[in-house]
């Protein structure tokens, strides 16, 4: 019995052991990440980041936040985590299609799903991180929504299509949800 709890124990100190931290370095209350000391592929800390993240998934659940909008905050997370300064680290989320219907504010969001919206908060820490968030007119037209029941954090662009060409152009990498 005495070697069946020692096993147990020394099991769960080397489980414990292993366990990495979660962190959320810049965006604090979404995006949690967990350190990986042991990585040999980090980022360069040399490099200026310059990306560009298009959301078009719908979410299921619009009780809570959109998974694709919180891996944005992940990839600011993950980038800060593995030493890329502020200054060197430029994000932009262009959201579409289905996706759209949850950039709508507070008011409109409760009329629509009965909830209050569990994005702005996120949209609120994304843009004091420096995130550039637009959402493409042509979908809001397409779904019927006004411009004025945006939520302010969110700023419409004639389309996704002309944003993500402008902006690869411009020489930022597509990540796409």
């Amino acid at each position: 019995m005495k070697r069946i709890l020692l096993a147990a124990t020394v099991s769960i100190l080397l489980i414990n052991a292993n366990a990495q931290t979660k962190v959320n370095p810049v965006i604090k209350k979404f995006g949690t990440v967990t350190e990986v000391p042991f990585s040999v592929e980090n980022p360069d800390t040399k490099l200026d980041y310059k990306v560009i993240v298009e959301v078009s998934s719908d979410n299921t659940k619009p009780e809570v936040v959109h998974e694709f909008f919180e891996k944005v905050a992940a990839v600011v997370n993950l980038h800060a985590l593995g030493g890329v300064p502020a200054n060197k680290f430029h994000l932009i989320m262009v959201i579409h299609g289905p996706a759209a219907q949850f950039v709508i504010n507070n008011d409109e969001y409760k009329k629509k799903f009965n909830v209050d919206n569990p994005n702005v908060p996120l949209f609120k820490e994304l843009k004091e991180a420096g995130v550039k968030i637009f959402v493409c007119g042509q979908s809001l037209n397409k779904r019927g929504i006004p411009k004025e029941n945006v939520t302010p954090e969110v700023s419409p662009a004639l389309s996704a299509i002309t944003t993500l060409t402008t902006y690869q152009l411009k020489g930022y990498s597509v990540l796409k949800y």
